[in-house]
Formats: C-alpha cells, sequence, structure tokens
C-alpha cells in the first residue's frame, strides 16, 4: 500500500513537472523567439524520474544575447523544480547526441 501511495504520488509530481516542461517552452518561444524545444533527462523516462529529478530543456532558436534572461525567466516559474536550459549550439556532442535522441519536442 504504502508503494503504491508513494509511486501515486510520484505521478503527480511528474506530470507537474510536464506541465510546467510545456510552460517554460510557451514562454520560450513566445518571448524569446525559440524554434524548437526538447525535454531530456529523467523526465523523459518514467522509470529514472524521482522526486528529486529536474526538467532539462534544450531551445533551438534561442539569441545567445538572451540567454542569461530565458534562464531567469524559466527558473522563476516555480520553487518546485529546477529547471535547465542548454543551447544545442552550444553543448557538448555527447550531450547534443543524448537530446537528439532521448529527447521529446514540445
Amino acid at each position: 500500500m504504502y508503494r503504491e501511495k508513494k509511486g501515486n504520488i510520484l505521478g503527480r509530481h511528474r506530470n507537474l513537472a510536464w506541465k510546467l516542461a510545456e510552460e517554460a517552452a510557451g514562454l520560450l518561444k513566445k518571448l524569446f523567439c525559440a524554434q524548437k524545444v526538447v525535454v531530456f533527462g529523467s523526465l523523459t523516462s518514467e522509470t529514472n524520474f524521482t522526486e528529486w529529478s529536474d526538467i532539462d530543456l534544450a531551445a533551438w532558436g534561442l539569441p545567445l544575447c538572451d540567454y542569461y534572461k530565458a534562464v531567469a525567466a524559466v527558473t522563476g516559474l516555480s520553487p518546485d523544480f529546477e529547471i535547465n536550459l542548454v543551447v544545442p549550439g552550444m553543448c557538448s556532442e555527447s550531450l547534443l547526441k543524448k537530446i537528439m535522441t532521448q529527447g521529446i519536442a514540445i
């Protein structure tokens, strides 16, 4: 019974994370002209997501001069989740490969 209850709580927490990721993606597209936003990392995997998981986003088309403003905007959306934002052209090749193969566009 405890495991089932914990699973339900974790499921709701993951749903909240997805809603926040979608909100952040909309903000990045509307205010910062991002052309594409992809969620990657533990949020994309039901088995890897934990109560301590953060939200990892990659944004294409984000002007580099607006990067820190965009980070401030998305990290200020919720005190419950840490949001990490990467620009694909500025990340390592291995991280980009992970984003491209495991990420989910939103």
